[in-house]
């Protein structure tokens, strides 16, 4: 087995911080909470047939906030929505339910408390119809769909947005009635149908919306009366219309004032409205004085300050939430030791709760004077503002004092991967296949996601089972940035220090310290072989019985001697033959010695569906046909040579001195 074959892989998700520490260090293993994956102590020589690397390696567990059931189903009720709408002109391309939730990329949509609130959708030239998926979105606020060309009939099952206030269906060609049962749309303030081809006649129902302050149903084929407490409404027009209205029934078709108006009053409102102004602004920048005074006097008497500058600005980005740290030593009780729920190179992560009860995983990062603290703790903020997707890890927010760094991660009650696989307590249930074939998609979008959709590019460099995560759903989530590293394409990606996880590495990175988006490739696929497997990469153990401590020389020796039943985690009852084979097949391709031989991420999900895998496995088993031959080859080159030396001094020391 050569040296290049181990390799261990940098990632950055969910839990763990890995920091490699070699030469200075005793070896040994560090402990680590059912989230995190166990290291091995590695040697500090490594031959063909002695293993010793002095190794210490540092697993942080962190934790991060998904998107809840109602999220997704805002999300894919969107999606649905977006379909019936018909958007042929392709006006919006960024409504993708992979990207977490509608609420922190998707244009158009505007959020409250998580929840879409409201759907601006004017004049993007639809040509659908209205799906019923629009009732899914339960706290819609205000829909404005006006300037486009949808038809079909009003759909009376909007009445069950009862949140509903705004709706406007302008200038479109819906057609038929306006439904009796939007009169139950007690909360509606604005409703503008203006443009259609609506008929019959207004409904009673509307007068029991009260709070209606404008309706504009003009320009329509409606006839017959209309309710006499409509037109108590403040806005209102039925004008174009066959409605009875107009100077023949002396009630007008559209609202008026009746006040005269004088020609001072302009300029007597624009000199209130001037004065206003000026005392409005007095009032606040002598309010925004009084609070610079009070702030800087609190963090003299304080024991920490917020910190300024370049680090706030770097640090105060999208929706993260700037924490106390008042806030934060009441989440974990004062950082009680029994909340620890992980320790790792850059600090130690706690359990916690905050004031409104939502459980978090609070990671407290020592040293950041230190250059590898403080960068990491800058670089998670930075990526997670710009990294938004499903399957990877959102954080909360943060909390800086003169003294601490701390970022805040929604609680992932599943843990990772990796102790689903092999840290089980007595009576928990281990991953299933269909589970496990799940986290192979969800984590292979998510890389693909960073290599292809973020602009820098993100390299995860340390890919593995421990730095997945499960949401409640078993959702993967890959998680922990905090070794990642944003890559300019227009710039080398050589990187100073090689960092990741024995087993994982790309031999590349590791002989030469240049990291791509291929030595995440090659991390996933080590990945792939853990699911199926349920072993470590890299194993010890395995010495007693054969040579191949790395699971990925273990997984090859299997497949020559077809033994696939021998590969399959045992604690899996039924399983997929055929997938099986597949997922192995993807792993091996991605895990090839070269990293141009290895597929993009976009390659791989299309693999994993059984895509343009046959040609590729094929050139694969001639490429290990040489590559066996090869090695073989090798081999008997070695050996012949400890021979014939042994031979030679056996010789020698026979002949008169």
């Amino acid at each position: 087995m050569s040296f290049s074959s181990i390799c261990f892989g940098l990632r950055h998700n969910y839990y763990c911080c890995c920091c490699i520490k070699y030469w200075k260090q005793g070896g040994g293993s560090i402990g680590s909470s059912p989230m995190v994956d166990k290291e091995n102590s590695m040697s500090r020589a490594f031959s063909l047939r002695n293993f010793h690397l002095n190794l210490l390696l540092f697993l942080l567990l962190c934790s991060n906030v998904l998107s809840s059931n109602d999220h997704d189903v805002e999300g894919h009720a969107l999606i649905e929505l977006l379909k019936a709408l018909n958007d042929s002109n392709n006006r919006i391309t960024d409504w993708n339910i992979n990207f977490v939730s509608p609420c922190f990329s998707w244009s158009h949509v505007t959020c409250r408390n998580g929840n879409v609130i409201s759907l601006s959708l004017a004049s993007n030239g639809f040509s659908g119809t209205l799906s019923p998926s629009i009732t899914k979105l339960k706290f819609l606020v205000s829909l404005d769909l006006q300037n486009n060309d949808l038809s079909g009939a009003l759909p009376d099952y909007l009445n069950s947005i009862s949140n509903l206030q705004n709706l406007n269906l302008a200038n479109n060609s819906f057609n038929g009635p306006i439904p009796q049962a939007w009169g139950q749309l007690y909360n509606l303030k604005h409703l503008i149908m203006r443009g259609n081809h609506i008929t019959g006649t207004v409904p009673n129902s509307l007068i029991n919306i009260t709070g209606l302050k404008e309706l504009d149903l003009s320009s329509n084929d409606l006839t017959g009366g209309i309710p006499l407490q409509l037109f108590s409404i403040p806005t209102y027009n039925f004008s174009g219309t066959h409605l009875a209205c107009g100077n023949r029934f002396q009630k007008p078709c559209v609202s008026s004032s009746s006040v005269p108006v004088s020609s001072r009053r302009p300029k007597l409102e624009v000199a209130i409205t001037g004065a206003s102004c000026g005392a409005f602004l007095l009032l606040l920048v002598g309010a925004f004085i009084t609070y610079r005074c009070n702030y800087k006097r609190k963090l003299k008497q304080d024991q920490f300050f917020d910190v300024e500058g370049d680090v706030e600005r770097n640090i105060s980005l999208g929706q993260l939430r700037r924490f106390s740290w008042r806030e934060i030593q009441i989440a974990t009780d004062n950082f009680s030791e029994s909340n620890i729920i992980g320790q790792g190179g850059f600090g130690k992560v706690y359990k916690g709760y905050l004031s409104d009860n939502t459980k978090v995983a609070v990671k407290r990062l020592t040293d950041y004077h230190n250059p590898g603290g403080e960068a990491a703790f800058l670089r998670e903020v930075q990526l997670i503002s710009v990294a938004v997707h499903r399957n990877l890890l959102r954080l909360i927010g943060f909390c800086t004092t003169s003294s601490e760094r701390i970022l805040v991660y929604p609680f992932m009650q599943n843990l990772s991967v990796a102790y689903r696989l092999r840290d089980l307590k007595p009576g928990e249930k281990a991953l299933d296949w269909p589970t496990r074939r799940q986290i192979a998609f969800g984590a292979a979008h998510g890389l693909e996601y960073l290599h292809e959709h973020c602009d820098p590019k993100i390299i995860h460099r340390d890919l593995k089972a421990a730095n997945i995560l499960l949401d409640d759903n078993f959702e993967p989530v890959l998680g922990d940035f905090g070794l990642a590293k944003l890559v300019d394409t227009k710039l080398t990606h050589i990187t100073t220090q090689v960092r990741g996880t024995m087993g994982h590495i790309a031999p590349e990175y590791l002989s030469t310290g240049k990291s791509s988006e291929k030595t995440d490739v090659f991390g996933y696929g080590i990945t792939l072989l853990e699911l199926v497997t349920g072993q470590r990469a890299i194993d010890f153990s395995r010495l007693e019985e054969e040579e191949d401590v790395l699971l990925l020389d273990h997984i090859k020796k299997l497949l020559r001697e077809k033994r696939l039943g021998d590969i399959v985690d045992g604690n899996m009852k039924t399983y997929e033959p055929k997938e099986v084979e597949t997922i192995l097949q993807v792993a091996l391709l991605c895990t090839q010695s070269s990293p141009e031989e290895r597929p993009k991420m976009a390659q791989v999900i299309t693999m994993l569906k059984g895509v343009g895998l046959a040609e590729r496995w094929a050139e694969w088993e001639q490429l290990e046909e040489v590559r066996n031959q090869q090695f073989s080859l090798m081999s008997r080159q070695f050996m012949w040579a400890e021979d014939s030396t042994h031979d030679q001094e056996a010789i020698q020391l026979s002949q008169a001195r």
